[in-house]
Parts: C-alpha cells; structure tokens; sequence
C-alpha cells in the first residue's frame, strides 16, 4: 500500500512548552487513524502543522509524497479537515480563512 502520510521526527515548542517531541508515524492507503490523548496531548498542533497553519520547530511531513515545506499548495490540496468547533484564525484575513 502506497503512504499517503507520513511524518518524522516532528517537534513544536511554545515557548518552555514542549507540544511535541519527535512524533513519527506512516499512515498508509485504506487505513484509518484517530490522535486521541487528553488536553495537552499535542493532538491539535499536530493537525495544526499538517494544516500548514503553524510551521513544526523540526521534524518533516510528506502528504502524498509531497514535502510539507518544499510543496504547501500541494500538500493542501490533498489534505481535508474539519475542525472540532468554527475554526478562524486570526492571522489569516477573510479571504485566507475562506481559501483555508
């Protein structure tokens, strides 16, 4: 089965806040994947920087094998989420918040 997601080594940092430390892992097609864990988990800036809304301190995504840093568009345009509540952000005017 070809891998439609795969990331390696991810970290984010706020601050003294670790959200994540080197998270790896491969989801392949037809496979079904849910980030559970309890606030503070790292599960929404996980989502965040798959998004592209937040860039990772280290570590590499690839979506369908396109690089997250190198193909944005790309990685995006194969990529869906439904946020948990109405989801806007602030850095982002109207116009990108609608395109996102």
């Amino acid at each position: 089965m070809d891998t439609i997601l795969e990331i390696s080594n991810l970290s984010k940092s706020f601050g003294s806040v670790q959200a994540l430390k080197n998270i790896s892992l491969k989801i392949r097609e037809k496979e079904f994947y849910g980030l559970l864990g309890p606030n503070g988990a790292g599960k929404t800036t996980t989502i965040n920087i798959i998004s592209t809304v937040m860039e990772p301190d280290t570590g590499n995504v690839s979506i369908n094998h396109f690089d997250l840093k190198k193909d944005p568009v790309k990685c995006k345009k194969s990529n869906g989420v439904v946020p948990q509540e109405i989801a806007l952000y602030n850095e982002f005017s109207a116009y990108e918040n609608l395109m996102f």
